[in-house]
């Protein structure tokens, strides 16, 4: 099996980082302006400004943050897992991309999860459609994967 990608693990990481609690204001402002005053190529000056605007919820703004760095590639994604480690080093080692075993088998799904539909009419399908979905490799159109996620992590607390 060959090596995730920056770009792959953050995908897988994306609602990890979403969840309520996880990245404090100051560490995302933090991480903005290392990218910004380390890397200006990553984020120009009215990216960043973009990025740490306060009238915007801090969610939308780490949204935003980690879809533009999906877009630009590889070597940006490497630079935010590196300002994340610094910025933010306990929660970089839970992160579920370094959790997970790097040789595990894609098909491999919780045993409760197996045989159902998804329906919205039963909330425990749709909270565990929810949980595969938000842990899976999905390909999807950049502008649908931004919502979808925020989708994904907008109940992540009561999973």
């Amino acid at each position: 099996m060959t090596e995730q990608t920056y770009c792959d693990r953050l995908v897988q990481d994306t609602p990890f980082l979403m969840g309520h609690g996880s990245l404090s204001e100051q560490q995302v402002d933090r991480i903005i302006l290392q990218l910004n005053r380390y890397y200006p190529q990553i984020l120009s000056n009215k990216d960043a400004e973009k990025f740490r605007n306060p009238k915007a919820s801090l969610r939308v703004r780490l949204c935003d943050l980690l879809g533009h760095l999906q877009k630009s590639g590889e070597r940006d994604c490497r630079e935010f897992y590196r300002a994340l480690y610094i910025h933010a080093q306990p929660l970089h080692s839970r992160l579920p991309s370094r959790l997970a075993p790097q040789n595990s088998d894609c098909t491999e799904l919780d045993s409760g999860t197996v045989g159902r539909e998804l329906s919205d009419r039963d909330p425990k399908v749709l909270r565990g459609a929810r949980r595969v979905l938000g842990f899976s490799p999905i390909i999807v159109d950049r502008h649908v994967s931004r919502f979808l996620l925020a989708f994904l992590t907008d109940d992540l607390g009561r999973l």
